[in-house]
């Protein structure tokens, strides 16, 4: 977070490896990106790697929040650190899904995110 950036109060994690968006099922069945909330002088890529890894115990690094921010919203990027989660995330396994870029049309994303999906699927 820079000094001209106000904190974000709802992260959402855009977890990306090998051209694939990992999802979570939210309440109702619909598949969503993993999100949450800041915790006090927390920055958003901090949020994003606790959030991913208490929901699924993933290990991922956080870049810069993606542009533009709604409102006490933001959306980071995230690759994980390795292919395999470790145990105790508060999701089980049937409620994560890896879902390819060029498959995403159905799921509902922020515009940052639909933008930066769009600019590294492959052609």
């Amino acid at each position: 977070m820079t000094l001209d950036q106000p904190p974000a109060d709802v992260v959402e994690a855009v977890v990306v490896y090998d051209g694939q968006l990992l999802l979570v099922a939210a309440a109702g069945g619909a598949w969503t990106l993993p999100s949450g909330s800041t915790e006090p002088a927390e920055s958003a890529e901090a949020a994003a790697a606790r959030i991913v890894y208490e929901l699924t115990s993933y290990l991922v690094d956080g870049s810069p929040p993606l542009e533009p921010r709604s409102a006490g919203r933001a959306a980071v990027v995230c690759h994980p650190l390795s292919e395999i989660p470790s145990e105790g995330g508060s999701l089980p396994p049937e409620r994560l899904r890896w879902v390819a870029f060029t498959d995403l049309d159905q799921i509902e994303l922020p515009p940052a995110v639909r933008e930066y999906v769009r600019g590294h699927t492959p052609a």
